[in-house]
């Protein structure tokens, strides 16, 4: 049991250093390592099945919406860049560059993709020549490239995997519609599947995407009590189609202007996941999302029967739509639960002689670690039930969680208070001046999360930080 004891004891708490137990949680349960280049990371089979599972599950939800997918080039030439200059100034700092072609200088730069907004606008000056063109409803899977100056583990990493969105639309309302339904596909995904509880709202002008009329946000609280953007769609309006000259004939024969739209959601869901959801054994994955729901577990396998019976079970399972596989591994059972417990699966099924004679079963929740026995016969609608059940859970934990850790404020010396003393989310009306927003975030390291969606009762009628007269309620806090 000296080893077993070691596995788990190799992850620091998180109550001890949050962000240590983070990187302990990544390396420990192998869903990433690191790679000789810097600030890059490989992500191992475990992490990467998680990744297959959102991009099945979000794939799945976007084409029922009419969405397509496409892929373009990763180099963007220089001068496609600098078209939109909000765009290009947003970007310019985190851009990587490609200056030779095997050992021959470029005419021109060619960027690798930070996003591929301007690949798209080039592509739509061409494809879009009438109303009948539209709308193009278009998403790509792929990588991008951020020269970010620190990184850390699916969070913040220089090259990430993620889905950039991009439409074209006649007019205004349907890009506005566009723009809220992919938000509301990516918060219900958030909610139903990954268990995490999303706050939906609107990003302020100073916090939305470069280029953008309009940025529209989820964000989650991580155990922690910071706050992780989880998704973003956005609002184009008609300025980049202005600036790439993306026009249509309507059906009056008129040249008009496309408008458009953006969203995107990345593998810093993986990393939302386990600081949502993990604890000091590791991982804890919610059911929908986990590569393997259930772990069968065989004991004493050396004794006869003891395999084929787990095996057995193990098929029943698989036949029930179940995400199972077996241990039979020469690992000590103790080593095994510990390595179960360690990769966050939902339930293990324990199954030795006894058990067998007995022609029952225990099943062991990841979450709760509550135990359930069964008949060998029912295990598979138990195990189903189970899910569902642990699914349920996670969510309302996650939930109760969240709710406990919003602070409602009045004054600034509230506010203040309420950053260093009381982690989450802090909820204060603020008067609409972006001077008011960047005093808060040099005051504290707070920015401002989101406004919210909703008819949202006034705490106040001032300002948390001028007293102006304000009227709108945001959520604030510190992120990642």
């Amino acid at each position: 049991m000296g080893k077993d004891k070691k596995l788990v004891e190799a992850i620091t708490s998180m109550e001890t250093d949050f962000a240590q137990w983070y990187t302990d949680v990544v390396k420990k349960a192998e869903l990433i390592d690191y790679s000789s280049v810097k600030g890059c990371m490989v992500i191992k089979p475990a992490g990467y099945a998680i990744w297959e599972n959102i991009q099945q599950e979000l794939d799945k939800r976007f084409k029922e919406t009419g969405v397509e997918n496409v892929y373009m080039p990763m180099f963007i030439p220089e001068s496609l860049l600098q078209k939109e200059k909000d765009h290009v100034e947003g970007f310019a700092p985190e851009v990587a560059w490609v200056t030779h072609g095997g050992l021959n200088p470029l005419q021109e730069r060619l960027c690798v993709r930070p996003t591929s907004e301007t690949l798209f606008c080039d592509f739509y000056a061409n494809d879009v020549q009438s109303y009948r063109d539209l709308p193009k409803c278009y998403n790509q899977w792929c990588s991008v490239v951020r020269w970010e100056k620190e990184t850390r583990p699916f969070l913040r990493s220089r090259e990430f995997l993620w889905q950039e969105g991009h439409t074209a639309h006649a007019t205004a309302e349907d890009a506005q519609e566009r723009t809220l339904q992919m938000l509301h596909l990516y918060a219900d995904f958030c909610e139903e599947v990954l268990a995490i509880p999303v706050i939906r709202g609107q990003k302020t002008d100073k916090e939305k995407f470069a280029g953008a009329e309009a940025t529209y946000t989820i964000e989650a609280l991580m155990h922690d009590g910071k706050a992780l953007q989880s998704g973003t769609s956005h609002n184009f309006g008609d300025g980049f189609a202005k600036a790439f000259h993306i026009q249509y004939t309507d059906k009056e024969n008129k040249l008009q202007y496309i408008h458009q739209t953006s969203w995107g959601m990345s593998t810093r869901l993986i990393g939302g996941i386990i600081m949502v959801h993990g604890d000091d054994s590791g991982l804890v994955l919610p059911p929908r999302i986990a590569p393997t729901q259930v772990m069968v577990i065989p004991i004493q396998q050396h004794k006869e029967g003891v395999l084929d019976k787990a095996a057995e079970i193990r098929d029943a399972l698989k036949q029930a739509g179940i995400r199972v596989k077996m241990d039979d591994s020469e690992k000590s059972p103790g080593w095994k639960f510990a390595e179960q417990e360690m990769r966050g699966i939902p339930i293990r099924l324990e199954l030795g002689p006894k058990d067998i004679e007995a022609k029952k079963c225990v099943l062991v929740r990841r979450d709760t670690r509550e135990k359930t026995e069964c008949t060998l016969e029912e295990a598979a609608a138990v195990a189903a039930g189970l899910l569902d059940t642990i699914q349920k859970d996670m969510f309302a934990r996650a939930k109760a969680h969240r709710d406990a850790h919003i602070s409602d404020v009045k004054t600034y010396e509230e506010f203040k208070d309420a950053v260093e003393h009381k982690p989450g989310f802090i909820r204060a009306m603020w008067c609409g001046d972006a001077a008011c927003e960047a005093k808060i975030k040099e005051d504290t390291t707070a920015t401002s999360r989101c406004i919210p969606f909703g008819d949202h009762e006034a705490l106040s009628d001032e300002c948390v930080c001028c007293k102006k007269p304000a009227h709108k309620l945001i959520y604030w806090g510190k992120a990642y």
